[in-house]
């Protein structure tokens, strides 16, 4: 019997970013049309909506591919994952406009500047939650589905 191990792979990784999305637009909606928050992110928020959670599946379809030739801890291997995300990211946001990167720091949607120095520190804070989130709950996953 040919148990998919690839496809078991993509479902584990893609569960956890499109639960956090889920709740991260229901915060999204409860702001801009409850409390009337202007928050100007209908445009930018499709990246992480359409992307991130595929990136997962395929960066877990890589673990499992890895595994056998070289193997590194999950935690380590999701924080790798910021590396790919970022620079699609920037790209895509400058691009369309969202973003413009001037000597001081990044201008967001033409209103918010964020210093180089707090970009930076943002990053790593995201290598230790990607870090945290593909130790424990990607590995979780991939743990229920066994092909960890």
């Amino acid at each position: 019997m040919n148990t998919h191990p690839y496809l078991r792979a993509y479902m584990a990784g893609v569960v956890v970013p499109s639960l956090v999305l889920l709740v991260v637009v229901t915060a999204y909606f409860f702001a801009r049309f409850v409390y009337q928050i202007a928050i100007p992110i209908e445009r930018a928020i499709v990246f992480p909506m359409a992307l991130v959670p595929s990136l997962f599946g395929l960066w877990n379809m890589f673990y499992l591919w890895l595994r056998p030739r070289r193997h590194l801890p999950i935690g380590l291997h999701g924080a790798l994952l910021p590396f790919v995300l970022a620079p699609i990211g920037i790209t895509l946001a400058t691009t369309l406009g969202f973003l413009q990167l001037g000597p001081n720091g990044a201008l967001w949607f033409g209103r918010f500047v964020i210093p180089y120095h707090e970009v930076a520190i943002a990053f790593c804070i995201g290598l230790m939650v990607y870090y945290l989130v593909w130790k424990y709950l990607v590995g979780f996953f991939n743990q229920v589905i066994g092909i960890a």
